[in-house]
């Protein structure tokens, strides 16, 4: 699954173009609102990633994982199937514990391919996960939500919803992200629907599906074949399941039977150990390290066993705790510098890398909030992360999904934009010709070179106060909270929903009332 080809069903969906109309308006139009900039589909990467270890370390590290799923091993309940792949692949098998020689796994993951295209129904959206690509997702799994009117609650279908709509309508994101909070108004067993429909309705970029029964992951899959047709799902990807480890060491049959389900389908997952230092794995840095590899190693082999050349994302989840409370702690430094190095065990592995972004343990969108989220952000940017889950609004150890930081995290994903561009360096850039025409002790404020670029030549904060004081002030001395409550509010009062065919959106519903009516409800 490489380059990916268009189906004839989804070239009608164009990409939404500028509004009619050019020259100074059309300038001015563009800088005012969030499209300030080139939207991109996803990022390339102009700046190097960040090797914080050497040959000798990796190897240990290696060696340690080696050493975990050889003498210990992994637990696979509950999924009898997935026992069977191990023992015709030739681990050793013993009960539902297996444990596997050293290398096996590596040779394993070969067939994985180290980019894929993951197709969303607008195909100028559609991203390239892998090599030199970063892709930003929304916050994924929170049962609350919050905002600064009503505070924090249970999430709603129609939270759900307004998140979906105020990620398409930002150009800072290039993936819809999934379970981006729960719709708790929904049944358990219903909800997942309504989820992937949200997606396929109100966005039309890539998304997640259902991970949490393998009869939602199916539900999920088939979803996507109506949207995209049969055929062509069938031989590209164009939905992923994001998986978790049940740390430490095992993987559960929940997550087995629907990981195996979207592989069996040639769709894509992601793997993800959630190793939080001193609970579900060591407190050493390395240690915590070595466990996610022999984790995601596992469940990323698992997947080229059910079909070889399926996609597969390794994933990183590193976190600590409070040693005093039994806490969780999220924007730390250590599992910011683990990233790092799982993201080089990655690269060895020649497999796309998942890691996670704006985290904090904070309760609301404060200065705590940025700054945990910056921490583990540019970890994530740094370690080489080709998919980049949670990269807005998580709030509360990820219990609460909140509007304002959203719209906050949102805005550092813009200015990270610019971060991975890196520099530039031809004729144009280095501005001597400037340097003629401004000469000593002027200023380069009307200059032509300043002139030439002064619309794309730096970022543009859309809740940044850059104002003096005094205008400041006069203005009503909001924080960048209050900015971004009244932001997304008037995002989401904005919003237009892209075109949907109205026969693949008749099917979809159709699919939906048809599964919903087979069950009854369920709400455990």
């Amino acid at each position: 699954m490489s380059d990916i080809a268009v189906p004839e069903s989804m070239e009608a969906a164009a990409p939404r173009g500028r509004k009619p109309g050019g020259g100074r308006e059309a300038r001015r139009r563009d800088r005012a609102g969030p499209q300030a900039g080139p939207r991109v589909p996803y990022i390339v990467r102009g700046i190097p990633t960040y090797d914080v270890l050497g040959e000798e370390n990796l190897q240990k590290i290696e060696a340690a994982a080696d050493r975990i799923l050889a003498e210990t091993g992994i637990d696979f309940r509950d999924d009898p199937e997935a026992l069977e792949l191990w023992r015709r692949a030739g681990a050793e098998v013993q009960d539902v514990r297996v444990k596997f020689p050293p290398g096996m796994l590596r040779e394993i993951v070969k067939t994985a391919p180290a980019e894929f295209t993951q197709a969303a129904r607008n195909p100028a959206n559609s991203v390239r996960i892998g090599g030199r690509n970063v892709v930003f997702a929304p916050a994924y799994g929170s049962p609350f939500v919050m905002d600064l009117d009503r505070g924090r609650r249970f999430g709603t279908l129609q939270d759900f919803e307004n998140f979906i709509k105020l990620a398409q309508s930002s150009p800072w994101f290039h993936h819809s992200g999934g379970t981006i909070c729960e719709p708790t108004d929904v049944p358990v067993n219903k909800r997942h629907l309504d989820m992937v429909y949200a997606h396929v309705r109100y966005s039309d970029r890539a998304f997640l599906g259902s991970v949490t029964a393998a009869d939602r992951a199916a539900d999920s899959v088939e979803m996507a074949r109506i949207l995209f047709g049969a055929e062509f799902a069938d031989s590209n990807c164009v939905i992923m399941g994001n998986f978790n480890v049940n740390s430490p060491l095992v993987w559960d049959g929940t997550m087995t039977k629907g990981m195996r389900e979207y592989a069996r389908a040639g769709q894509g997952t992601v793997l993800v150990p959630f190793i939080l230092g001193g609970a579900m794995g060591p407190v050493t840095s390395a240690g915590a390290i070595a466990q996610s590899l022999a984790e995601t190693l596992a469940g990323c082999a698992l997947t080229q066993l059910e079909r070889p050349g399926a996609p597969v994302v390794f994933g990183n989840f590193l976190s600590s705790i409070s040693l005093r409370s039994g806490s969780p702690t999220f924007g730390t430094p250590e599992p910011a510098i683990g990233s790092m190095v799982i993201g080089q065990l990655a690269r060895r592995l020649n497999l796309p890398l998942r890691c996670s972004g704006n985290f904090t343990t904070s309760k609301l969108p404060d200065a705590q909030a940025m700054m945990e989220g910056t921490m583990s952000m540019l970890a994530a940017v740094h370690c080489g992360a080709n998919y980049i889950l949670h990269s807005a609004g998580f709030l509360d150890g990820l219990l609460s999904m909140s509007y304002e930081k959203f719209m906050l995290d949102a805005d550092l994903c813009g200015a990270l934009h610019s971060y991975l561009k890196g520099v530039e360096v031809d004729d144009d850039q280095l501005a001597v010709d400037a340097f003629a025409e401004v000469g000593p002790g002027s200023h380069f404020f009307g200059c032509a070179h300043t002139m030439a670029h002064y619309e794309t030549a730096f970022w543009d904060s859309e809740l940044s106060d850059n104002e003096p004081f005094e205008k400041w002030e006069a203005n009503g001395s909001s924080d960048a909270a209050t900015r971004a409550n009244r932001l997304w509010k008037k995002r989401l009062a904005e919003y237009e929903p892209p075109p949907l065919d109205e026969g693949i959106d008749e099917a979809l519903r159709d699919f939906v009332d048809r599964r919903k009516a087979a069950v009854p409800d369920m709400w455990y």
